[in-house]
């Protein structure tokens, strides 16, 4: 059957319609590609450039400073870039000798200025943009009116005893102040763990002094260092101390001696083990001026001869041989043959620990400084009456309580 012209009409519409939703749709895809569906931003702000780093360059001492205390090492720093060619020049035109940081943005003097110097800055500061700052300026250290010396007991390399106690004395009276101010720099190093304390003792010599001993006896073989930084140091009306003092040395074997007065007799131990028991007479009990004093005495020092004198009984420069001496009121340990029908029977000395002369050489060649001498069984005790070094006739809560430094 042939179409008829509706049928025909349909169909060009629907051909045409056709072509019209084609066209729409290729022109609304190639509106699409014509440009972004969301609206374009405005292109963000371009970053500030950093500030340019200023570097501060800072002097230790400063220019112009005056009356600077010598002790404290001069320093020369950069906040950024690096030190170049720093010198630090006295006015003998030598250079203080120093050293830079591993960055070179630090120079620190190797040694300390010294007094009533005058010294110049040199040298610059170069900027990371290369820019260079002169190191200039110069400043002058203190001329004292007073210098305080300070001494050590113990020298380096030497063996003492195990109750050797560590003294720094001093050639004048220090203030409070001034003793709080030492004892801050002082140290004691010691090969093995050690209990000890600081204590300042009355000021009943010529000058200050200050000991140092350890809470028990040293343990045998200690290596022992001790630094008292004192160059420098102001010390207020005493004066600028003089010179920094130390020393290393070695506590050597523990020998102590046992002196009973009761037993008359006294024993040497030696690293535990007893070497001597020797028979001895000690101080007339009766007589409270020739009591040999109980409690632990140290050996201070020893003489082949001795010449001993006490006008109040009647003799003078008597010489006694083999003489250990255990304080500084006249106590040894001695021979003394004039007593050997005492010795080991009765207490007749002045004091003295009197031996006979062949028992007293025996023990002089074993005896050291810092030996203890533990004397019991007297009716008087060690005390600070008799001499500088009584430090063990001290309790331990007494001794920590002598610091300078406590409350």
């Amino acid at each position: 059957m042939g179409s008829s012209p509706a049928g025909v009409r349909r169909r060009a519409f629907a051909a045409a319609a056709f072509l019209v939703a084609a066209a729409a749709l290729i022109g609304g895809c190639a509106t699409a590609a014509a440009g972004p569906t969301h609206p374009q931003q405005a292109p963000a702000p371009a970053a500030p450039a950093p500030a340019a780093v200023v570097p501060v360059l800072t002097l230790q001492p400063a220019a112009d400073a005056a009356d600077v205390a010598p002790s404290g090492l001069a320093h020369a720093s950069a906040s950024a870039g690096t030190l170049k060619d720093v010198a630090l020049t006295g006015a003998d035109g030598k250079p203080v000798p120093g050293s830079y940081s591993a960055d070179t943005a630090q120079w620190t003097a190797t040694a300390p200025l010294a007094y009533k110097g005058k010294y110049t800055w040199s040298g610059s500061m170069v900027a990371p943009d290369g820019t260079a700052t002169p190191l200039t300026g110069t400043f002058s250290t203190v001329t004292p009116k007073r210098t305080v010396k300070g001494s050590l007991n113990i020298g380096d390399g030497q063996t003492v005893g195990v109750a050797a106690p560590i003294e720094v004395h001093f050639n004048r009276d220090l203030s409070a102040e001034a003793k709080a101010a030492v004892e801050r720099g002082l140290t004691v190093t010691t090969s093995v763990p050690v209990q000890g304390a600081w204590a300042w003792l009355p000021d009943d010599q010529v000058g200050s002094r200050v000991h140092w001993r350890p809470k028990d006896y040293w343990p045998a073989n200690t290596q022992v260092t001790v630094k008292a930084p004192l160059y420098g140091l102001d010390l207020g009306t005493a004066g600028w101390g003089t010179a920094d003092v130390g020393s290393s040395f070695t506590i050597g074997r523990s020998q102590i001696v046992k002196a009973d007065e009761d037993s008359h007799r006294i024993q040497v131990v030696r690293d535990g083990q007893q070497v001597m028991d020797l028979p001895a007479s000690y101080g007339l009990e009766t007589d409270p001026n020739r009591v040999t004093r109980s409690g632990t005495h140290i050996v201070m020092a020893k003489s082949e001869k001795v010449l001993m004198s006490n006008p109040d009984y009647g003799y003078e420069n008597v010489p006694e041989y083999w003489a250990v001496r255990i304080s500084n009121n006249g106590e040894f340990i001695h021979a003394n043959p004039a007593s050997n029908w005492a010795q080991g029977k009765r207490n007749i000395s002045h004091g003295c620990i009197n031996l006979s002369t062949a028992n007293a050489k025996a023990y002089f060649d074993t005896a050291m400084f810092g030996d203890p001498v533990e004397v019991t069984g007297s009716s008087v005790k060690l005390s600070a009456a008799d001499g500088d070094i009584y430090d063990w006739a001290i309790t331990w809560d007494d001794w920590t309580k002598m610091s300078a430094l406590t409350a």
